[in-house]
């Protein structure tokens, strides 16, 4: 079995793969002080909830956004699992991951594990956006290649800044109004928000097709996916599993060029 976690600014997910099915799936939040210790005891637990002996857990693959928690992250998998854990970046990706990227040591792990599992599964050209702390758009080209994309501030790190400045608007739950004109204050916040964030996401979406000079499937991940891409009219696919999908297939090929 493999491991496969990925750590985002707000929540981290962690899945458990038995050859190419994701077994298991959990969405846990991100505490940036956690130490290695904390960590492995926070895993330990979701595993045996299902059962699966530590033991059984080969090897892991992981993607962090979160500097802080990379370390920890690793040393705590290397404890579990007496082996030093896949970190994913582009370099690691090798082959997965062909890119023009002037920097591609810069480009983060979810972006390289999103674009590496979107070419494979939806072939090429191919968009994914990711809906996160920030909203991120990975544009692979018609020859394969992650050639850039867009970084966004995400649905809740836009709605926690407006009810932190606005005094008089309190937090609600950002869900379909069923309306674009607000007839009450809570309609009026999830009309701005959560249809805002859908035609930004058009928008963007549309432009990038019209700068490419020919359109793509769209494929809409992380944990506010099927929340906006239900009101977009350009998202063309939703897979939560997008992101873990990279990790394993990443791993997987790392796996074979050292065999």
């Amino acid at each position: 079995m493999l491991l496969a976690i990925d750590v985002g600014n707000t929540q981290t997910v962690v899945g458990v793969y038995d050859g190419e099915h994701l077994e298991h799936m959990w969405r846990v939040a991100t505490n940036k002080s956690h130490t290695a210790d904390e960590l492995r005891v926070k895993v330990e637990p979701l595993l045996a909830s299902e059962g699966i002996a530590r033991e059984a857990v080969r090897g892991a693959a992981l993607a962090s956004v979160v500097p802080q928690l990379t370390q920890a992250w690793c040393a705590a998998l290397e404890r579990m699992l007496g082996a030093a854990p896949l970190v994913c970046t582009a370099e690691a990706a090798g082959e997965l991951f062909p890119t023009t990227y002037a920097n591609p040591g810069e480009i983060g792990a979810d972006r390289v594990a999103d674009a590496v599992a979107a070419r494979v599964l939806y072939g090429a050209p191919v968009v994914v956006v990711d809906f996160g702390t920030a909203t991120n758009i990975e544009v692979i080209d018609h020859k394969g290649r992650f050639i850039g994309g867009v970084i966004a501030p995400g649905v809740d790190t836009s709605a926690a800044a407006l009810f932190s400045r606005a005094t008089r608007l309190a937090a609600i739950d950002l869900v379909d109004p069923h309306t674009a004109i607000g007839h009450s204050t809570e309609e009026a916040i999830q009309a701005g928000i959560v249809y805002g964030e859908a035609d930004r996401v058009d928008g963007l979406v549309r432009r990038i097709f019209a700068q490419l000079g020919y359109e793509a499937p769209v494929v809409a991940t992380g944990g506010l996916a099927s929340r906006v891409a239900e009101q977009s009219s350009t998202i063309t696919a939703i897979n939560s599993e997008l992101t873990l999908e990279g990790l394993r297939l990443i791993h997987e090929a790392r796996k074979g060029n050292a065999a």
